[in-house]
């Protein structure tokens, strides 16, 4: 066998050769290993709640957790809940992740709250087609006619968007003009104004005018790698899911409708259990719904007034007079319920009207049932304390002075009603029942 000798120069020069290869292969693996930027995305549609704010949040602790290169919104929305958008501007500000508002797709529009989401981005970008503004705070009347709300809400709104603004270094003015005047932008005005940073047909166009950019965040600045990003969606969950539908103020006040009937129902109808249970649950979710927007205090009272009257009126009787008084109540109730100066027209006077047909089917409803449920307690008894009075039976087990009978061929456990013992066999005539046990006295003896 021949063994390779070299020269030591040769041998160096193999040694190297193979560092090389290793120091490559080595490199080669790394690169495998290492996947693309990732940069996360959350959709916000529809009207923004409470549910909206929850997914959102969920979505920056993702992104933060995972070292994500941002985390992308996509915004199309009317409107929504202050309470949400607040909390949701916060989160965005405070975020140690790039946030990224994009308003998409192509005819989107970020108005009202969506405005206030949009501004609190590090980036603002708009897609062409898409509208923001439009975020006067407003009222509706009981007419569904809209109207600027009072000049203190309008005045808070003003600052706080003049304040998200300002963090982002956009001009205040032009923010301010969107509460106050009712400014509505396209993307070309929004840009030509600097409200905005830029204009991307879609979200492969963004990410790539992005890559590079840097990013002042709190603690750190950074430099954007989306270039050949991996775009990961953060969907609802099930809890942001609950959370939206009953703070949705339409979906809130049909629950509080069926909690109150069920309740009422159940408590007419004992025994039933299902009217009571499926009431409660309703009940619960609606008034945690009502808890997460706003609502006018006025309303709550007139609408739980209108409720009071109507089961009066089921118990006491009046011809109409307490069951009309109820019904009117609860819709003038309904007309001021909602409180809520970033939600859309649109949408305020759709609940309205969704909202007074419930009101009055439901009422007359109630009516019907509950005046049943009277009529019903009102009839002979059948099953209770007087049911087997006056009928016979069979002593079955001796009673001294509790025993066994048997009626109608079931067997109930029974008690003399002087204390006196009354033998197997012998017949009994049952005064009453309490409970379980009847109330029985020896048959006289029929006379010959």
């Amino acid at each position: 066998m021949r063994v390779f000798r070299g020269t030591k120069e040769q041998t160096l020069s193999v040694a190297l050769v193979i560092m090389i290869f290793i120091i490559m292969l080595t490199g080669s693996f790394a690169q495998e290993d290492n996947p693309d930027s990732i940069v996360y995305t959350i959709n916000i549609e529809g009207i923004v709640t409470a549910g909206t704010t929850s997914h959102l949040q969920r979505g920056v602790e993702t992104a933060e957790e995972e070292g994500a290169e941002a985390l992308l919104i996509l915004l199309n929305t009317p409107g929504g809940l202050v309470n949400a958008t607040i909390d949701i501007v916060s989160d965005l500000i405070n975020a140690d992740v790039p946030i990224i508002t994009y308003v998409y797709p192509q005819g989107g529009i970020a108005a009202s709250a969506g405005t206030f989401i949009l501004l609190g981005g590090h980036q603002a970008i708009m897609a062409p087609g898409t509208t923001i503004g439009a975020a006067m705070p407003v009222t509706m009347s009981p007419e569904g006619e809209s109207a600027p709300a009072d000049d203190k809400t309008v005045q808070f709104l003003a600052g706080h968007i003049r304040s998200i603004a300002e963090s982002r270094n956009r001009p205040v003015d032009v923010a301010e003009r969107f509460v106050t005047e009712n400014l509505t932008l396209s993307g070309g005005e929004a840009i030509e104004l600097e409200i905005i940073d830029d204009i991307a047909e879609d979200i492969p166009a963004l990410l790539e005018n992005l890559h590079g950019q840097e990013i002042n965040l709190r603690t750190r600045i950074v430099t954007l790698d989306t270039e050949n990003a991996e775009i990961k969606e953060i969907e609802k969950n099930v809890r942001d899911t609950l959370t939206h539908l009953v703070s949705n103020p339409q979906i809130a006040f049909v629950l509080f409708l069926l909690g109150v009937y069920g309740l009422v129902i159940g408590f007419n109808a004992p025994e039933t259990f299902f009217p009571e249970v499926l009431g409660a649950i309703a009940l619960v979710l609606a008034l945690y719904g009502l808890g997460l927007f706003e609502v006018s205090v006025f309303a709550a009272i007139m609408i739980l007034l209108g409720v009071g009257l109507i089961i009066a009126e089921a118990y006491t009787p009046t011809y109409g007079v307490l069951g009309t008084g109820g019904l009117i109540s609860m819709i003038i109730g309904i007309l001021y319920l909602p409180a809520e100066p970033l939600a859309p027209d649109r949408w305020l006077a759709e609940f309205r009207i969704l909202a007074i047909g419930v009101a009055i089917i439901a009422s007359i409803l109630l009516v019907i049932i509950v005046a049943a449920l009277y009529r019903l307690k009102k009839s002979k008894v059948i099953h209770g304390d007087e049911e087997f009075a006056d009928i016979t039976g069979i002593v079955n087990d001796t009673i001294d002075p509790e025993g066994l009978i048997k009626i109608k061929g079931e067997l109930w456990r029974a008690r003399s009603r002087d204390s006196v013992t009354i033998q197997e066999g012998e017949r009994v005539r049952i005064l009453k029942r309490e409970g379980m046990v009847c109330i029985v006295e020896k048959e006289d003896e029929p006379e010959e």
